[in-house]
């Protein structure tokens, strides 16, 4: 009860949710555009789940978090992961919104939303971890709190993305441009981001362009089902 009374319990609660107003966005992307070709029922049910277990990751992470960073090799897997997954969603860019395939059931968007957020959450979690202080409590209520965020902005995107697919490229990009950022990232490379400070962007603005390129070659190789029939 004393640390709820405190003021830096106060200060470091609303520290964690505006650290997670501006981690959110990312995560709203890729939530949104795994959830973009389903059905509106099952819309609504990926984006629950995966901004739901999103908070959860996002909170076991923290655990290990400090770990997980030393892990070398650990960020370049998770990178060429999410520039793999980006360039599928960006693929998709042109499949029909009324029916989801077998292949884009509900279970695959999750599957994709719980893939993505793991890796672009390793070093987002540690911005939060500082903020909570070693507070446990702190840390879960934040998160918590920042749950209606991540649905609103994943709900928001659904809808801009249907009005204006050119969203959809974008959002891909990010997803690659946070591809490349964690590639650069890892420990492994410590030595290069020492020697050239401007790699970091170079790496981001990579790893955009290839998820851009490799979804639209991979879009031109396996063609819409109509476009087969004609």
């Amino acid at each position: 009860m004393e640390l709820i009374q405190s003021a830096d319990f106060w200060i470091g609660l609303l520290k964690i949710i505006w650290i997670n107003i501006i981690l959110s966005g990312d995560n709203a992307v890729v939530i949104a555009l795994a959830a973009r070709g389903l059905p509106p029922h099952q819309q609504q049910k990926a984006v629950l789940f995966g901004s739901g277990a999103a908070v959860v990751l996002r909170i076991a992470l923290t655990v290990v978090a400090a770990w997980l960073m030393e892990l070398k090799g650990l960020q370049i897997v998770g990178g060429l992961l999410l520039l793999w997954i980006g360039a599928q969603l960006m693929a998709e860019e042109d499949e029909s919104d009324g029916e989801a395939k077998e292949h884009d059931g509900l279970m695959s968007a999750i599957r994709t939303i719980l893939i993505a957020d793991l890796v672009m959450s390793l070093d987002n979690v540690i911005a939060v971890a500082a903020a909570a202080k070693g507070s446990m409590l702190l840390l879960i209520l934040g998160l918590a709190i920042s749950i209606p965020m991540v649905i609103f902005g994943s709900t928001l995107m659904i809808k801009l993305m249907e009005r204006y697919p050119v969203i959809i490229v974008l959002g891909a990009a990010l997803i690659g441009w946070v591809g490349g950022e964690t590639i650069i990232s890892d420990v492994l490379l410590a030595e290069v981001r020492a020697d050239y400070p401007w790699i970091h962007y170079g790496f981001a603005a990579l790893g955009a362009a290839l998820v851009i390129g490799w979804g639209k070659l991979s879009k031109k190789s396996h063609p819409p089902e109509e476009e087969k029939n004609t």
